[in-house]
């Protein structure tokens, strides 16, 4: 005797409760939320069933349809995350973060151009958004490459104590 096909409602009836706790279980492993594992997963069945069927044996294709998520989830958590692991989009462009980073800048420059000798150019190099090589900032200063490791110690170190001497008297 053959025995009777399952409806997708009863199928989701079974595999309900097995859901619920595979995504409790997998779901902190790849920083998900479990609801959106067992969305994804639910949405992998009923395109199952639209398409071939249920699976042969549903508990074993849950399990592996949950570990199928997490994966894919952590592969999109990772493609988000910033060179150093910083999320992509960690509110850079909130108008008083930039309003912040901004002033900090305009003081960190302002400062510089303060600093004593051939400090002020070689840091204004150093901060460039280009991000030129020592060979570059030796052709472009007109010094030695060996000489700009020194220097610019020397600089931070000018430009350290003057920072610490504006910062205390606020």
């Amino acid at each position: 005797m053959t025995p009777e096909p399952v409806t997708a409602h009863e199928l989701v009836d079974s595999l309900r409760p097995l859901l619920l706790a595979e995504a409790a279980a997998e779901a902190p492993g790849a920083g998900a939320e479990p609801g959106d594992l067992e969305q994804a997963v639910w949405l992998r069945l009923l395109e199952r069933l639209d398409a071939g069927g249920p699976p042969s044996d549903p508990p074993v294709w849950l399990r592996r349809a949950v570990r199928a998520e997490v994966r894919r989830s952590r592969r999109t958590a990772r493609r988000e995350r910033g060179p150093a692991g910083e999320p992509a989009d960690d509110g850079r462009h909130d108008p008083e973060r930039l309003a912040l980073a901004a002033a900090r800048r305009r003081a960190l420059l302002d400062a510089v151009r303060r600093l004593p000798g051939r400090c002020p150019r070689l840091m204004e190099v150093l901060l460039s958004p280009r991000d030129p090589t020592y060979r570059e900032i030796a052709g472009e200063l007109g010094m030695s490459q060996g000489s700009i490791g020194p220097e610019r110690s020397r600089c931070l170190g000018c430009l350290r104590r003057l920072l610490t001497r504006e910062v205390a008297a606020r």
